[in-house]
């Protein structure tokens, strides 16, 4: 499967996979994990970026992130991964690259996706057996979304504040979710749509993407008709103010 060139509207969020050179491993101690962490809260601080769920496995990090720009998203991916590239290298006397070229990415939009992909995420760990539950793994946001502990990384996403009228309705609604078994048709979706850089949207993202010419379907990329020449230069920007 082809991938398309990367599909980015500011304010709506993005599943970011990255992935070590050769699925290397990316981590080997637990100072390791502290410093990317770090280096990712500087970075989507400096780039005001909404960091609403992540993941760090052995060989590939998870990330689900809102960019309030277009170049906002890939300048968090090139920072945190310069800078802890240059701390690994330093640390174990290594050199070349550490992290496949480049990270993978896909729109999330909706509840119904947006939710899932937070579950996608925190429950990769169960899935990969390395845990029995997503709260037994330390280098996830988990904790975090389920009010088990602060963490100062999370900015919530408008979906997963709409899971409760308080914190309290919350928290327990987002507990119970991440308990439920995994869907296998979305597992294979957010996959596939990860890896060919399509998006997971709802209708009216859909509609409006559309419109712009994007490419949303999973076939092979490849030529396409030019869209329908339009008078006001403007219809042609995703402006998703209105």
């Amino acid at each position: 499967m082809g991938r398309h060139a990367r599909l980015v509207v500011p304010g709506v969020a993005l599943h970011v996979v990255q992935r070590g050179n050769n699925r290397q491993d990316c981590f080997h101690h637990v100072n390791d994990r502290l410093v990317y962490l770090s280096l990712l809260r500087d970075a989507t601080q400096l780039r005001r970026c909404a960091l609403h769920a992540y993941c760090l496995m052995s060989n590939h990090v998870h990330l689900l992130l809102t960019p309030p720009e277009e170049q906002a998203g890939g300048l968090v991916m090139r920072d945190v991964g310069r800078d802890y590239a240059a701390y690994v290298n330093r640390r174990y006397a290594r050199t070349g690259s550490l992290w496949e070229r480049p990270f993978r990415s896909c729109l999330v939009d909706s509840a119904s996706y947006v939710l899932n992909c937070y579950r996608y995420i925190e429950r990769n760990p169960v899935r990969a057996g390395m845990v029995a539950r997503p709260g037994d793994h330390r280098w996830s946001s988990y904790a975090g979304n389920a009010a088990l502990s602060h963490d100062a990384l999370l900015t919530p996403h408008v979906e997963y504040v709409a899971l409760g009228e308080d914190a309290a309705s919350r928290e327990r609604n987002y507990q119970r979710l991440l308990h439920e078994a995994d869907e296998e048709t979305f597992l294979r979706a957010m996959r596939e749509a990860t890896h060919a850089g399509c998006p997971l949207v709802g209708e009216y993202l859909k509609v409006r993407l559309e419109k712009q010419g994007a490419r949303l379907d999973r076939g092979k990329p490849g030529p396409r008709a030019e869209p329908e020449a339009r008078h006001d230069d403007k219809s042609l920007q995703l402006e998703l103010t209105e």
